[in-house]
């Protein structure tokens, strides 16, 4: 009886030992946000080192913390296992975004793609947040997924729902030192009440909050009301973070590579927000449209890019 006793502890105690006692955060465990050493800017000025443009590409854009996007990749654990290894090596922070949802973009159609399947997208959003693990991260959770509720059926947005929540608790329960945000929209697309109604219904009470204005341009202090708004939907209760990285000079005429666009500061902790981060990478197209008809969307696009640094 007591040898059973005594093994069973044993197991419980390296059930502990294995497993974080809390979730820490994760700026406190870092140096420093994290600059993606293979980002479309970076990869781009190594392949142009003569182009007139590449030393300004590479001071404004190139040398500043960018969020990584992941998609669909059958070694998700393992790509992310990497990336963020690669951070932590260097003490610093490295921002995701999760982006692979069945059906993603749906209405907007730009960036269609995504897992085959829900039960293959529930494999791939549990490899992602084990990939992480215990190492300090910050993880933006599936861009438009709240937002793109007009085109689809009462199924498919409860099947989301299912998926996002989902995506919370693994990161949840497998990567206890990040800080994840649920994709809440932008200030000009889904009333601040609606919004709140979607994100707990999605699971945001599983994680730290929600990010807004990623991909679009409205400023700081014109998202930082917006998500007030939201959080006081959601009783107060979430944190939140805004994407800065094409709001330099606010909202244009369009949400697809409008003219006359700026960068915005760069990543850092507070400035309205719990996080300001540049969550699109600058210069990257968002589609076939704007100032870049004929750059498919996710391509670096170097004339883009110096728009932004201009503000042109």
């Amino acid at each position: 009886m007591w040898a059973a006793r005594s093994a069973a502890a044993a197991v419980l105690l390296l059930l502990v030992m294995a497993t974080p006692a809390y979730a820490a955060n994760p700026l406190d465990l870092t140096s420093g946000f994290y600059v993606n050493p293979n980002s479309a800017p970076v990869q781009w000025v190594a392949a142009h080192p003569t182009d007139a443009r590449a030393a300004r590409i590479n001071a404004s854009i190139a040398s500043k913390p960018i969020a990584r996007w992941f998609g669909n990749d059958a070694d998700i654990g393992g790509t992310v296992a990497s990336y963020v290894g690669a951070a932590d090596s260097h003490d610093q922070l490295p921002a995701l975004v999760a982006y692979n949802l069945p059906g993603r973009d749906a209405c907007g159609g730009h960036s269609g793609g995504g897992a085959g399947s829900v039960s293959a997208y529930r494999t791939w959003i549990s490899g992602f947040a084990a990939g992480i693990g215990a190492k300090p991260a910050v993880v933006i959770i599936e861009p438009d997924a709240l937002g793109d509720f007009e085109c689809m059926t009462d199924t498919q947005i409860a099947d989301r729902n299912a998926m996002l929540t989902y995506a919370t608790q693994m990161l949840q329960q497998k990567a206890p030192n990040t800080y994840a945000y649920l994709d809440g929209g932008n200030a000009g697309w889904i009333a601040a009440a609606t919004m709140a109604s979607r994100l707990r219904a999605a699971g945001v009470a599983n994680i730290r909050g929600f990010a807004v204005n990623v991909s679009n341009f409205y400023t700081t202090a014109q998202s930082a009301t917006y998500a007030n708004n939201v959080d006081a939907g959601l009783g107060g209760s979430a944190r939140f973070v805004i994407d800065t990285s094409r709001n330099g000079n606010g909202r244009g005429s369009d949400w697809c590579n409008p003219p006359g666009r700026k960068l915005g500061v760069t990543a850092q902790e507070g400035g309205g927000a719990e996080l300001l981060l540049w969550v699109k990478t600058p210069g990257v197209s968002d589609g076939e449209c704007g100032i870049a008809p004929t750059t498919p969307a996710g391509t670096f696009n170097p004339d883009l890019a110096i728009r932004l640094i201009d503000g042109t």
